[in-house]
C-alpha cells in the first residue's frame, strides 16, 4: 500500500561558473524524480530550449496539484539562505531544502527526495497506521465482549460463594464468625472460582463483523495483563484476597478481641498509656517521667507492643489514629530489641517488624529498612490490620471503605505482637 521513497543521487562535480544560470533553469523545468538530479537538470534545460513556454504551464499545474492536496499553504516557505522555494526533502538531515541546497549548498551529496513524493509516501504510511489501529480496536472490543464479561460473572459467583460460606454455624446471624469464616472464605473463594467457570460468549452473539476481522502484520490478539489477571485458581490473586478480607471484616470480630491491649511493660518513656491500656499519647519533654527499669521497655524509640501474641488463626483489629501526623502501626516478633537508639529497636528498620508508617503526609510500608510508598486518596482516621496465620498474610486496610492499603505474604517464623509508635498526639486500639 505504501509507496517506496524515491531518492535522487546527487553526484555532481564542483559547481561551474554557469551554476546560477543552470539553477534558474531548474526552477522552470519538469523534473523526473526517477532519474539522477543532473540528468533531470540536463533534460530540463533541453526541454526549456525546445518547448519554450510549455514548461512554465507544467510547473503551474504541479503547484496547483500540491495546493489541492492541502500540504502547501497559499504562500510557500522559502529557503533562508537562497530565498527560493523549499521543494525538496533531505533524507540525510530530515529537513526541507531548496534545489540550491541540494546542488551547491550544505546538502550536496545527500539523499534527497522531491517534496511531493515525500508527502505522498508519508500520507500512505499514516493510512496504514490508522487501518492497523482500527483493526486493533475491533479486536479489543471482541476481547472485552468474550473475555471480560465472563470474568465478571466468575467474580460474582466467587463473591456469592464467599458470602454463603461466611455465614457460619449461627443461623440467627447473617454474618459469620471472624475466625471460622475467614478460614473457609480463603479456600472457598479459590475453589468456587475454579469450579464455577463460565464459558465465553459464542461467536454468534457478537456484533456483525467481529468474526470477520482479518489478520494483519504487527497487530496481535489482546491478552490478560498483570492488572487484568483474574484467574480464580491463582492463590495469590489480589482480587480474591480482597474479597476474602471483606467477608472476614463483615463478621462480628471485625474490631478484634477485647483482650488486645498495650503491654504496660513495653511502653517507652516518651509515651503515656491510658488507664484502659488502649491509648498511647506522645509526651512532651517537660512533663516526661522516668518509669522504673524494665528489660521489656523501649528506652529510646517511642514504641509500645501489644499484650497478646498471635501464632495461629485469623486476627483483625483497628487502631484509631485520629489527627496524628506521625505514627506507625504493624506487628513484630517478641524478640525485637528494646534498648538503644539503633535500627534494631526501630520499627520498620529491621527484619523483625512490619509496619505502616505515616509521617509528614506520606504513607509507606516499612520492613528491613526498605520503604514502599503508598498512594492514599483520603487520609484515614482509622487503620485496620488483618493477620491470617494459615496463609501467612498481613493486610493493612481502611475500615470505612474496606480499601486495602497494602498486603504482604511472608513466612512468619515466630509469634507476632501488635507494634505501634507515635510522635504526634495519640493513637487508640478500638474494640
Amino acid at each position: 500500500m505504501t509507496e517506496e521513497f524515491i531518492t535522487c543521487d546527487l553526484t555532481c562535480s564542483s559547481p561551474s561558473a554557469d551554476s546560477e544560470e543552470t539553477l534558474k533553469l531548474v526552477k522552470t523545468a519538469d523534473m523526473e524524480c526517477e532519474q539522477p538530479i543532473f540528468s533531470v537538470l540536463s533534460d530540463g534545460v533541453k526541454q526549456q530550449k525546445e518547448a519554450g513556454d510549455t514548461s512554465t504551464s507544467t510547473t503551474t499545474n504541479n503547484t496547483a496539484t500540491d495546493a489541492e492536496s492541502g500540504i502547501f499553504s497559499g504562500e510557500c516557505e522559502l529557503c533562508v539562505e537562497h530565498e527560493t522555494e523549499l521543494d525538496w526533502f533531505c533524507g540525510t538531515e530530515l529537513k526541507l531544502i531548496c534545489s540550491h541546497c541540494a546542488i551547491v549548498g550544505p546538502c550536496h551529496g545527500h539523499t534527497v527526495t522531491p517534496l511531493a513524493t515525500r508527502v505522498t509516501a508519508v500520507r500512505n504510511q499514516l493510512v496504514d497506521v490508522c487501518e492497523k489501529i482500527q483493526l486493533q480496536a475491533l479486536r479489543i472490543e471482541r476481547f472485552i465482549d468474550q473475555t471480560l464479561t465472563a470474568k465478571e460473572q466468575k467474580l460474582q459467583t466467587a463473591a456469592s460463594t464467599a458470602r454463603e460460606q461466611g455465614s457460619g454455624s449461627d443461623q440467627r446471624s447473617t454474618r459469620g464468625t471472624g475466625r471460622g469464616g475467614a478460614a473457609s472464605l480463603g479456600g472457598g473463594a479459590e475453589g468456587g472460582g475454579a469450579g464455577g467457570a463460565v464459558s465465553p460468549h459464542p461467536e454468534s452473539s457478537l456484533e456483525p463483523g467481529f468474526g470477520e476481522v482479518e489478520e494483519t502484520e504487527g497487530v496481535g490478539e489482546p491478552c490478560d495483563t498483570e492488572q487484568l489477571n483474574l484467574n480464580p485458581a491463582c492463590s495469590d490473586s489480589k482480587l480474591l484476597r480482597s474479597l476474602w478480607a471483606t467477608a472476614v471484616l463483615l463478621g462480628p470480630n471485625a474490631y478484634g478481641s477485647s483482650n488486645l491491649k498495650f503491654d504496660e511493660r513495653t511502653v517507652s518513656p516518651l509515651l503515656s498509656l491510658s488507664d484502659d491500656f488502649c491509648t498511647l499519647t506522645f509526651v512532651h519533654k517537660k512533663i516526661r517521667q522516668s518509669p522504673p527499669y524494665d528489660p521489656a521497655r523501649f528506652d529510646c524509640w517511642p514504641n509500645a507492643l501489644g499484650s497478646v501474641p498471635m501464632s495461629s488463626g485469623t486476627h483483625s483489629w483497628v487502631v484509631d489514629v485520629g489527627q496524628s501526623a506521625a505514627f506507625k502501626v504493624g506487628v513484630c516478633y517478641s524478640s525485637l530489641e528494646r534498648k538503644g537508639s539503633g535500627n534494631e529497636a526501630r520499627l520498620g528498620y529491621n527484619s523483625q517488624s512490619w509496619v505502616l508508617s505515616h509521617y509528614d503526609g506520606d504513607y509507606s510500608f516499612c520492613h528491613a529498612g526498605k520503604k514502599v510508598p503508598l498512594q492514599v486518596v483520603k487520609r484515614p482516621q482509622r487503620i485496620g490490620l488483618l493477620l491470617d496465620w494459615l496463609s501467612q498474610t498481613l493486610m493493612f486496610y481502611e475500615p470505612d471503605s474496606s480499601a486495602v492499603l497494602y498486603s504482604i505474604t511472608h513466612h512468619f517464623s515466630a509469634p507476632l505482637l501488635l507494634a505501634c509508635a507515635v510522635t504526634d498526639r495519640s493513637i487508640t486500639i478500638l474494640h
